[in-house]
């Protein structure tokens, strides 16, 4: 038996343990669990933003934060599904505040290690399925099928899919990867029986979460945050931000990295992605953890042909030089971390915001 089964075992322990402790206090709710590679995050707010206009009390967590009852709460570094007892924690404080809906962002992770036994799931929906997480799951397949899961466990399932609801078009300036989510978030509520109108109307006010096409800066050049961390969201985003954001004279800006001790295998993917839509680039450091972070951007660089690139390890280096070469019509776009506040650099982690390094930076070049 290998250790990961083990953990796995240990995990499933935990579980039945929490949703004892907790009363199994799903049984209670329609939880609505989102899966998928790329748009668990805007997808969960935006069920819960739709269920909330049309009067519905909902409590949700992202890999953003969780809200419950209103009230907005942490969930930890680098985390998107909380570990058993904290899940089962949160669960019971939405049954405390009598809400009928939970909306739960759920990973691969969690569902492989049996961190959501338990949980009884009305809805399940999966965004998308792309490379990535391919460091944990031995194969693609595997990973697919980890993902499956989730409808297995639902009493609703919406598998994934590239077609976009004609209502979502109504929507202007919208990407065709939100699109995708809004399509997606669509197709859940419809099923929870909202109407077409309430669900459009809703829609239309909603706000991306933090961190997601982040416009932060916007005068003669323009700054763009996202937490794009895949080849596939990288090939999605970007040419989105240059359809939407740049001019002809102007030159997009890139400033990305990959994390350590995860897939590795995606690195030169994501350099390759960058590569076809990025004018100068600038690869950094990501949360490279125990790896070696000049091997990491030497794996993302391998992946770039005929394209004007620097490695400048520092992460606070890169953003200051690359807005500092920034000029009119511009538009910088820095991907990976995004609403997260750490940055891990061995086995520390050290406090991170993306957009205080923004500000930094812009301080420094007198913008």
């Amino acid at each position: 038996m290998n250790i990961q089964r083990l953990k796995n075992i240990y995990h499933l322990f935990q579980a039945i343990i929490a949703n004892l402790w907790y009363g199994f206090p799903s049984r209670r709710l329609k939880v609505i669990g989102v899966t998928g590679t790329d748009g668990k995050t805007t997808t969960t707010h935006l069920i819960a933003h739709i269920l909330k206009s049309a009067g519905k009390k909902v409590s949700f967590v992202s890999s953003v934060f969780a809200s419950i009852g209103g009230v907005e709460s942490d969930i930890g570094f680098h985390v998107t599904t909380p570990s058993s007892f904290a899940l089962q924690k949160l669960l019971k404080q939405s049954t405390d505040n009598h809400d009928e809906y939970f909306v739960l962002e759920t990973t691969s992770h969690a569902l492989d290690q049996n961190r959501v036994w338990g949980i009884n799931y009305e809805v399940g929906i999966i965004t998308n399925i792309t490379h990535e997480h391919l460091d944990y799951h031995k194969n693609y397949e595997e990973y697919q099928n980890t993902k499956y899961k989730l409808l297995e466990m639902a009493k609703i399932a919406i598998k994934e899919n590239d077609e976009i609801v004609s209502l979502v078009k109504k929507i202007p300036n919208l990407t065709k990867f939100n699109q995708l989510n809004y399509s997606s978030a669509y197709k859940v509520c419809k099923r929870l029986g909202l109407s077409d109108k309430i669900i459009l109307e809703a829609m239309k006010t909603f706000q991306l979460p933090k961190g997601r096409l982040d416009l932060m800066y916007n005068r003669d050049f323009k700054i763009i945050i996202d937490f794009a961390h895949t080849p596939n969201a990288l090939l999605q985003l970007l040419p989105a931000v240059r359809k939407l954001y740049l001019k002809k004279e102007g030159r997009l800006i890139h400033v990305f990295g990959s994390a350590g001790l995860r897939d590795f295998t995606k690195r030169p993917l994501m350099g390759e992605a960058s590569a076809k839509f990025s004018d100068v680039i600038f690869i950094t450091e990501e949360d490279y953890r125990t790896e070696d972070p000049t091997k990491i951007c030497q794996q993302i660089a391998s992946g770039i042909k005929n394209k004007n690139y620097q490695i400048v390890l520092n992460r606070q280096e890169a953003i200051n030089q690359a807005i500092k070469i920034a000029k009119k019509n511009d538009v910088v776009v820095l991907t990976g971390k995004a609403h997260e506040k750490s940055l891990c650099r061995g086995v520390t982690e050290y406090m991170w915001d993306e957009y205080k390094a923004v500000q930094h930076a812009l301080k420094i070049s007198n913008f």
